[in-house]
């Protein structure tokens, strides 16, 4: 079992990710998480902050820092293809997301790991997946930015096992893992995992789905047990976090706001 019982002084942040309202402007998020009590905001590179979009993403992370909130990260959306050769253009659309992510003035970039489970994708790709994100983290600090893998299925960070050994294949400094609970799985899964990652692990993104999985999203309050124990954990490094709430019940901004004030709470 996990014993954190002489936890460290918090340094969990409570944010937003801006899909969570894909439909929703900019401006409209941006009142939402001030109005929640956030902190800061992780935008999405599919509609809010298009990758390549310089004016906007410098746009955007102004009015961000003016409310008086942060950028806490940038979800691209990138995808190392492993079902296909990587191409030229991918070269490309990486220094892009940098750019944008930079002008954002975001720390930190969500990636996917791929398209297909470990069990679909052969030793030499994985070899060649570490050593492309070994380059693309080189690349990446010099912006001072940091990866975060996006914890997902069917990619190769579908499971606590998968995503241990990815990050320690890469073995790079600047490469590090969002976190968010696995989908219809035990909660001792979960927070074995959870502990395992502790020191890879950059972001949370805080959600509670029902025992179907996706997109029975429910109210974070119905899950407070089990979050209540990931933030012991999560605080057990004293290491500063985001905690951010993404995808609500109904896609409902009454529920958002009744997600947000039980997170600050726990927080």
């Amino acid at each position: 079992m996990w014993n954190f019982s002489l936890p460290m002084k918090s340094k969990l942040r409570p944010g937003l990710v801006s899909i969570t309202f894909r439909k929703l402007s900019i401006e409209e998020i941006i009142r939402l998480a001030c109005e929640a009590k956030l902190h800061g905001i992780e935008w999405g590179g599919d509609v809010h902050v298009p990758h390549g979009d310089l004016v906007r993403a410098k746009h955007v992370g102004e009015l961000t820092r003016d409310a008086g909130l942060e950028v806490s990260a940038y979800g691209s959306y990138y995808r190392y293809d492993d079902c296909l050769e990587i191409q030229e253009e991918d070269e490309v659309s990486w220094n892009s997301i940098l750019e944008t992510a930079h002008m954002l003035g975001a720390p930190v970039v969500r990636v996917w790991a791929g398209r297909c489970g470990t069990g679909s994708v052969s030793k030499n790709w994985c070899s060649r997946i570490v050593e492309r994100t070994r380059e693309m983290a080189d690349e990446a600090m010099k912006f001072g930015i940091r990866i975060g893998f996006e914890l997902h299925e069917n990619t190769l960070t579908e499971s606590n096992t998968a995503t241990r050994a990815l990050l320690d294949n890469i073995a790079h400094p600047n490469v590090f893992t969002f976190w968010q609970p696995y989908l219809s799985v035990e909660h001792e899964y979960r927070m074995e995992g959870l502990a395992n990652l502790i020191e890879r692990i950059e972001n949370v993104h805080c959600n509670h789905f029902a025992k179907e999985g996706w997109p029975h999203a429910m109210l974070l309050e119905e899950g407070e047990n089990e979050w209540k124990d990931f933030l012991s954990v999560l605080r057990s490094d004293g290491r500063e976090r985001w905690i951010s709430i993404e995808h609500v019940k109904d896609h409902s901004v009454e529920n958002f706001r009744r997600d947000a004030a039980a997170l600050v709470n726990w927080i």
